[in-house]
């Protein structure tokens, strides 16, 4: 089972094009702080932008990084079936250790038309997927019931809840168990959320707090609550700033400040706006990653 803070990957871009060495910069840098496992062209890493061979060698490049060290998961979800079992089926052939399949947008299928989308996907590809469910992007809501109809699919085998209600996580595990791995969307819920019987998050902040999503993580695994409530706390500033705009334009203006990456953002998105950077800047200071004009090491 995936467990733990799992970053959803932000894709850098330079002048237009992915910037190939940021992105194993990020990857390194992830590992080498503490990261339980990695998620490539999410919604985070502007899957929706990315061409069809982009997305396909951001995939085989992050496996190839990773080289076995942390779980790779790659986002294949598309609004049509067939294009969601192509990107499923590479990320199998990648090597990749999931798929993360997002309810399709815009077609607004009913819950039939949702279970029978994963299903045709699982029997096609014999790779962990994890349902992505996300309303507040793709209008459409997977209802527990359709869930657990589809849990009974070997290979899908977990939810990425970004649905912000933290009756789910309690409902999914009375009505699936306490198998079904359970990954939060929200940053901000995280601590209710495993509370509820979650199981980890799939980060944004983590893209800026590796190791304190990390620590936050290990000390609920380790029973310690009260630790991972406070590093909760104390990272709220961030994971407030950083959807205080569309993301991933805040996450890339705050790996923009600790020298990772550019801010740069492909249309319709646009980099942050002086409103959101000052709110970045101002959570960077109080989090601790930048001191003094100084950058945090990790």
């Amino acid at each position: 089972m995936f467990k733990g803070s799992i970053t959803a990957l932000i894709t850098p871009f330079r002048d237009g094009a992915v910037d190939w060495a940021a992105l194993d910069g990020l990857i390194e840098r992830q590992i080498a702080t503490g990261s339980h496992g990695l998620v490539v062209c999410g919604t985070t890493g502007e899957s929706p932008t990315l061409t069809q061979d982009e997305h396909k060698r951001i995939v085989e490049r992050a496996v190839s990084v990773v080289k076995g060290r942390i779980p790779v998961i790659a986002g294949t979800g598309s609004n049509a079936t067939a294009k969601t079992l192509e990107m499923t089926d590479h990320a199998k052939t990648a090597h990749a250790d999931a798929a993360l399949i997002v309810t399709p947008y815009y077609n607004k299928p009913t819950q039939e038309g949702l279970y029978a989308h994963y299903r045709t996907i699982a029997e096609a590809v014999n790779i962990p997927i994890i349902i992505y469910n996300i309303p507040g992007r793709c209008v459409v809501d997977m209802q527990v019931e359709t869930m657990a109809r589809l849990a009974k699919i070997p290979n899908i085998i977990g939810v990425k809840d970004a649905t912000a209600d933290l009756s789910r996580p309690a409902k999914v595990r009375q009505m699936i168990g306490p198998d079904f791995c359970q990954l939060s969307g929200e940053d901000a819920t995280i601590y209710d959320f495993l509370e509820q019987g979650g199981h980890g998050c799939i980060s944004v902040t983590s893209n800026i707090a590796v190791s304190e999503c990390a620590a936050l993580h290990e000390a609920w695994i380790d029973g310690n609550k009260d630790k991972a409530h406070s590093i909760n706390e104390s990272l709220m500033p961030l994971h407030n700033a950083l959807f205080v705009e569309t993301s991933p334009a805040p996450a890339k203006y705050a790996a923009q400040c600790l020298g990772l990456c550019t801010d740069n953002m492909r249309l319709p998105l646009v980099p942050a706006s002086e409103m959101c950077r000052s709110a970045i800047d101002s959570a960077l200071q109080q989090t601790g990653m930048i001191t003094d004009n100084r950058i945090k090491a990790a």
